[in-house]
């Protein structure tokens, strides 16, 4: 059977797209330039890595708040652009905006004859995103938590994207979480590259890191042609 590769969507090759969100702020007559919240970005990041959850979670409010707050967003709106926001990710998701190299990689994947597919923790309608945006083409099948009922880093998502993608053998998985992506592929006996500004060397020769697409398609042509 072919080897399976899977990729985790946010921070790994979906990231946040911050004029869709000034867009999106807009329609509640909020006017922020997206030059604003990049300037504020690097903040909210800092705050989200200081504040993810051990056991995997996402702290989105607190991320969304920072970034708003720091894009001069008045502080008595915020609260509520934060609640909005939330209720409309599943319907017009944030994370939309492509990583360079990463989609391309996994199509490059797949036309080496592996079966890529993409494992992430979601709100239930991220196939949908992929489409809409143009790039569910690059991934055999799509393993969203928020369709399966079971997220990362429980080893049965893992075992269920197998199964899915046809995998005789466990996988390699690519993701920004340390307790997500990476313990949780460990967990299901798989190797997984920790992607990212947060991926630091692990001793470990099941976990490799990569910041950017090349170091990525580095790790895979190693481990795939071993």
């Amino acid at each position: 059977m072919p080897p399976v590769v899977t990729f985790d969507a946010g921070q790994t090759f979906l990231d946040l797209d911050l004029p869709f969100l000034a867009r999106r702020l807009s329609e509640r007559g909020v006017v922020v330039a997206p030059a604003a919240l990049a300037a504020a970005a690097p903040a909210a990041w800092a705050r989200y890595d200081a504040l993810v959850d051990p056991a995997g979670g996402h702290p989105w409010r607190a991320l969304m708040a920072t970034l708003l707050l720091g894009a001069g967003v008045s502080a008595v709106e915020v609260p509520g652009l934060v609640d909005w926001l939330w209720d409309e990710q599943p319907r017009q998701n944030l994370w939309r905006a492509l990583i360079p190299g990463m989609v391309e990689l996994a199509r490059e994947l797949t036309a080496r004859g592996v079966t890529v597919g993409v494992l992430s923790n979601s709100e239930g309608r991220l196939a949908e995103l992929l489409a809409e945006i143009g790039v569910a083409d690059a991934f055999a099948a799509v393993i969203d938590s928020g369709r399966v009922g079971v997220e990362k880093p429980d080893r049965r998502i893992f075992d269920h994207a197998l199964a899915v993608l046809g995998g005789g053998a466990p996988g390699i998985h690519l993701g920004d979480s340390w307790p997500a992506d990476i313990a949780g592929a460990l967990g299901a006996g798989w190797r997984a590259i920790w992607f990212g500004r947060r991926a630091a060397p692990v001793d470990d020769p099941r976990v490799a890191i990569a910041r950017d697409a090349g170091e990525a398609r580095a790790v895979l042509a190693r481990w795939l042609a071993g």
